[in-house]
């Protein structure tokens, strides 16, 4: 009979050998794309702005969300005199 802490430990060893390569074969896209989505909510989530000033960060954040809505709303409308010519 093998020990259960010797299978635990090449359990161990073959989930770390399994994620190393999955991080050596993942598309460079994924990457991309993950550090892309995290920026894109540092921003709209006001990371850049003074955490001790809350006002600030909440004003940032309704700015933020208040701009995407516009630019939304004006893509819309463009989409929409288009299709009308």
């Amino acid at each position: 009979m093998t020990n259960p802490s010797d299978d635990r430990a090449r359990q161990q060893e073959a989930e770390a050998i399994l994620r190393r390569v999955r991080q050596e074969t993942e598309p460079q896209t994924g990457a991309a794309a993950e550090s892309m989505t995290r920026g894109l909510r540092r921003h709209f989530w006001a990371a850049d702005a003074d955490p001790a000033d809350r006002m600030e960060v909440v004003g940032t954040r309704i700015g933020r969300l208040a701009g995407l809505v516009a630019v939304i709303g004006l893509a819309i409308g463009l989409a929409y005199q288009l299709s009308a010519l």
